[in-house]
């Protein structure tokens, strides 16, 4: 599925977990879930993570993924993904093999992607010096600050609109060891006002020198994205160029076309795009493997006459 993350945990296995119940003996990644029931009051969600803290069984993890760690009844700055982020800061000695994190894995419909408050990663970052994977959903109030990791090889960020000083701010991080870059860049209205030149860090091959797999997805400039992306010495560099998701034309189509860079990729990638027939038929004639699936049409999204992207307000698994 088009959504599916569970892939960048491999061999990790979810426990359906409701909060704080011990994993079965041969997982290695625990799972916090807080119920939004209207007939009782949950706990608040420390109290789950502290209990589970106190057992032998943290010092086995070696990933974590946070679902909902509110209810609407839940104070302001407990909606705040800072309240959990925190938690997790001082539990660094009790997690001394925590590799993976996923926050935010929140799918039912009435959560909307655009209401998962993130937080501040600079001091998870920091604490887990021996995290590979990180994969966060949301992008309200999401910051990172200078960003220095030297074992982290995967992170996906997951929004309908990435604000344009955080992806700066990813632009410029030292992150050495990263093979699989995700960003889901997603629609102005929804606070993504970032720009080509936001990214031109990344694309000219300054960074990330590991790098082999390079997504700028859910994004609505996508054809001058590919414009740009088109001459770029990164791609020089990558195995697969994700490009889903977005608004891509025949424009930007036409431009990476014409890329002999883009010939020598393994993959790229182009689900859910605007490419005429014709453009489909060139991109078949070539000795390049390309996921072109999910073909689009202007007028198909409720009316309305522009490019929509595909997650504007709500993601499901």
């Amino acid at each position: 599925m088009i959504f599916e993350w569970k892939n960048h945990y491999a061999e990790l296995a979810v426990s359906n977990s409701t909060g704080w119940e011990y994993f079965k003996p041969n997982d290695h990644l625990m799972r916090f879930y807080v119920e939004d029931d209207h007939d009782y009051e949950p706990e608040p969600w420390e109290i789950f993570f502290n209990d589970w803290l106190a057992s032998d069984e943290p010092a086995q993890i070696t990933g974590i993924v946070l679902d909902r760690w509110w209810t609407w009844n839940d104070p302001v700055e407990r909606m705040s993904a800072d309240y959990v982020l925190a938690q997790l800061d001082k539990a660094r000695e009790r997690l001394p093999l925590l590799r993976a994190l996923f926050v935010g894995h929140i799918t039912e419909r009435k959560w909307a992607l655009s209401s998962i408050t993130q937080g501040n990663y600079a001091p998870v970052l920091a604490a887990y010096p021996q995290l590979e994977s990180l994969v966060i959903r949301g992008g309200t109030d999401l910051s990172f600050g200078l960003i220095q990791h030297q074992q982290l090889k995967t992170l996906v960020i997951q929004t309908t609109g990435l604000p344009a000083k955080v992806v700066r701010e990813l632009a410029a991080a030292d992150l050495p060891a990263l093979e699989h870059l995700e960003l889901w860049l997603g629609s102005h209205e929804a606070g993504g006002n970032s720009t080509v030149a936001d990214l031109h860090p990344i694309l000219n091959g300054e960074r990330f020198p590991a790098l082999k797999n390079l997504c700028l997805r859910n994004c609505d400039y996508a054809d001058a994205l590919a414009q740009a992306l088109a001459t770029a010495p990164m791609l020089e560099r990558i195995n697969m160029l994700d490009l889903s998701l977005g608004n891509l034309s025949d424009i930007g189509a036409e431009a990476l076309f014409a890329s002999p860079a883009i010939r020598k990729l393994d993959l790229l990638v182009l689900h859910h795009h605007y490419l005429s027939d014709d453009m489909l038929d060139c991109w078949s004639s070539i000795e390049l493997a390309v996921e072109a699936s999910c073909q689009q049409f202007v007028g198909d999204h409720a009316g309305n006459r522009a490019r929509a992207i595909a997650v504007s307000e709500y993601l499901q698994d």
